[in-house]
């Protein structure tokens, strides 16, 4: 269960010093979404559920940068959508590789091996590839046959090219303990660490049958981690986090940890809630009453796990309580015995669905810059009187 030391002592010393100047709201991971297009339909996604004007915009690579800028984040992740479609996606990774910031960017890996000669191998880039499980498992979630052994040979070709490759994967309700295990397994075969971590229950995401609740989660990654005891996966997450992924902890979220730039804007309150989008960084760390999202405050928040607002948590409580992380590092995480208490969820706010109401703004604002782009062709297209 390991992160690369140069980039955790990096992150950790950048934590050390927000911590030493007194800040106690900072971005640790900058989710910077440049389009939310895509060339999958996965049924657990609630990403790619936009109309086709909204699905065709993208962020500019100077939109890009400035958000990294503005951020701060010593990390910054690259989802979507596809990001491999954007045609400019080689200049804006070497754009935030410049300024010495992590890029993780995350794909499905179907155009990866056809884009690998717009990147250069460097410390500060890896790779993420979707894999959600084994193949059949993969392809099923993923609506489509061929994609796992796609993404397989494109990770060993990156690999043989000399770039870093991990692969991240989304867990739902279902997906047998034993066959995530053996994922595991393969994924420690091809020497790539995993990113893992519960599916948000996305309101829009075409599958709303499989997403786990917190006790399930807790239940089936107990099973999971028991069954890799010995084992030494490469996990790419802090021992804290797995350790409340197994029910150990009582975590509450830390939604700024992970600010999202997309399309939109700057994404209110977290990577996996848009409610609301704001112009700048500072106006949404300014703006957002944070102390209304998180479980146990609204509902939309009542099952999540995920790792975007958890991980900063126990990068936090790492900080804060050094031994008790050392400790559980040296012990493994605990698989059996009792749970923490679960967040009590009596007093959690109802659910405002808001789709629909950013989802018409940006679409005015797409069809009044067609309407000028119109006037001013057919302006110049107009013979002189």
């Amino acid at each position: 269960m390991t992160i690369p030391f140069f980039k955790e002592a990096k992150i950790g010393l950048y934590v050390l010093k927000q911590k030493l100047a007194g800040r106690t709201r900072y971005p640790l991971v900058l989710m910077l979404e440049p389009l939310f297009r895509c060339n999958l339909a996965c049924v657990g996604c609630g990403k790619i559920d936009y109309p086709d004007p909204i699905l065709n915009q993208r962020l500019s690579t100077q939109e890009c940068l400035d958000a990294v800028d503005e951020c701060g984040a010593p990390m910054v992740a690259i989802p979507g959508g596809e990001p491999l479609i954007h045609r400019d996606i080689g200049d804006i990774v070497k754009g935030i590789v410049a300024r010495k910031k992590f890029v993780s960017l995350c794909t499905n890996a179907l155009l990866l091996e056809k884009k690998l000669h717009l990147f250069e191998p460097s410390p500060y880039l890896f790779f993420s590839v979707h894999l959600d499980g084994l193949k059949d498992h993969h392809d099923k979630s993923v609506s489509l046959s061929g994609v796992f052994d796609i993404a397989v040979a494109a990770i060993k070709k990156a690999k043989a090219k000399g770039f870093a490759v991990n692969v991240n994967a989304t867990i739902f309700d279902g997906h047998a303990p034993e066959d995530i295990a053996a994922f595991l397994d393969l994924a420690k075969e091809l020497e790539v660490g995993v990113s893992i971590s519960p599916g948000y229950a996305y309101e829009r995401a075409p599958d709303q049958e499989h997403f786990l609740n917190r006790r399930k989660t807790k239940e089936l990654f107990r099973r999971v981690f028991s069954l890799g005891k010995g084992k030494k996966w490469q996990l790419m997450h802090s021992t804290l986090f797995l350790d409340f992924l197994a029910g150990n902890r009582e975590f509450h979220c830390t939604p700024w940890g992970m600010p999202t730039r997309n399309v939109f804007g700057w994404q209110k309150p977290c990577y996996l809630l848009g409610e609301g989008y704001v112009g700048s960084f500072k106006e949404l760390m300014e703006t957002t009453d944070w102390d209304s999202y998180g479980t146990g405050r609204y509902e939309k928040c009542a099952n999540c796990m995920a790792h975007c607002g958890y991980e900063p948590t126990a990068a936090n409580v790492t900080m804060s309580r050094p031994w008790s992380a050392i400790w559980t590092a040296i012990r493994g995480v605990r698989t059996d015995g009792p749970m923490a208490p679960e967040i009590p969820l009596d007093h959690q706010r109802p659910a405002d669905f808001v789709y629909s109401r950013h989802v018409e703004t940006l679409l005015a604002k797409v069809r009044r810059k067609d309407d000028s782009i119109k006037a001013s062709e057919s302006e110049t297209s107009t013979p002189a009187q």
